[in-house]
């Protein structure tokens, strides 16, 4: 997969298949779609293309709005990789590119610039300024100017939009299994390893603790979780925790995974954590003694987990 970071650095070789969207989470509503785009890319021999955008729309057009996304924009990459496609272009949204005309946006961007063959959308997409364009006027569009368009159902289209709301309420709400089954894909979280206070280490169970840049992204409930990452090749399996860590004095929140039989320095280190299921919240022991006693518990529910799912 090639991946463009605007319009302007591609150019169409031949026909394409294009879909467009924002694609947050790419879970399984939107793998309906990422599926009908490269069985009709493979049936006539165009190249697949998505085109999405980042800012997200509304953090430019409701500058007050405080959305968090479920995907960083290596995670959603990394996730359109996965499925097969040939071309992911990551458009930067403004108000300029909301302002264009409906004509505008399809001889501009869909006919000059992207070549299309065909275009597969969702039969409520609106588009061009003020979203005054229909699906219809797309189809008249395409009657002009010589390209299909290939519309979602009303019931693929609701798995798409409700999907994403459960997902989001399901993380708010901490409960990642259910989140996850609408993912089709463990939850991810990516981050550097930084210093922290090291206080794990005294009680036996070091952390690593994991920064993570992108201020958009949403962060599951505070609490303990079965979690795992891939360091090198190789599979750590550990439990992480979301939280202050009252019991030491803790009041920012931190992010922390204790990785079971591994001792090898991480500091520096990118990493993706895969979050599997929510174990308890966090809770304010009156002793450390107490925390480690926990914490031994909660050691062996998760590897009682990865027991269970033959990992």
């Amino acid at each position: 997969m090639k991946i463009y970071n605007s319009l302007e650095a591609f150019t169409a070789t031949g026909k394409t298949i294009v879909t467009l969207g924002t694609f947050d989470g790419v879970h399984k509503g939107h793998k309906t779609i990422i599926d009908k785009l490269i069985k009709s890319s493979r049936a006539t021999g165009c190249e697949s293309v998505v085109l999405t955008f980042f800012p997200h729309p509304r953090m430019v057009l409701q500058q007050d709005s405080d959305i968090k996304l479920l995907n960083t924009m290596n995670e959603k990459a990394a996730l359109l990789e996965a499925s097969g496609i040939d071309h992911l272009i990551v458009h930067p949204f403004s108000h300029a590119f909301s302002r264009l005309t409906a004509d505008e946006f399809v001889k501009g961007i869909l006919i000059d610039k992207l070549n299309i063959r065909k275009i597969i959308i969702g039969h409520d997409h609106r588009f061009g300024r003020n979203r005054t364009a229909t699906l219809h006027d797309l189809i008249v569009f395409g009657e002009e100017y010589g390209f299909e368009v290939e519309q979602l159902s009303a019931l693929e289209v609701n798995e798409v939009s409700v999907s994403s709301t459960k997902i989001r309420n399901a993380l708010t709400e901490g409960d990642i299994s259910t989140a996850n089954s609408y993912l089709g894909y463990p939850y991810m979280l990516t981050g550097t390893v930084v210093k922290g206070r090291q206080l794990g280490r005294t009680i036996g169970y070091p952390t690593a603790n994991i920064q993570i840049s992108e201020s958009y992204k949403l962060i599951p409930a505070g609490g303990v979780y079965v979690a795992s990452a891939t360091v090198d090749g190789k599979l750590l399996k550990g439990m992480m925790n979301i939280g202050t860590n009252p019991t030491v004095g803790g009041v920012a929140q931190t992010i922390e995974i204790n990785f079971f039989d591994y001792d090898a320095g991480l500091y520096g280190k990118n990493l993706c954590l895969q979050l599997h299921e929510r174990l308890r919240d966090e809770i304010k022991f009156a002793s450390t003694e107490e925390l480690k006693r926990q914490l031994g518990l909660d050691k062996e529910s998760s590897l009682s987990w990865f027991k269970s799912y033959n990992l």
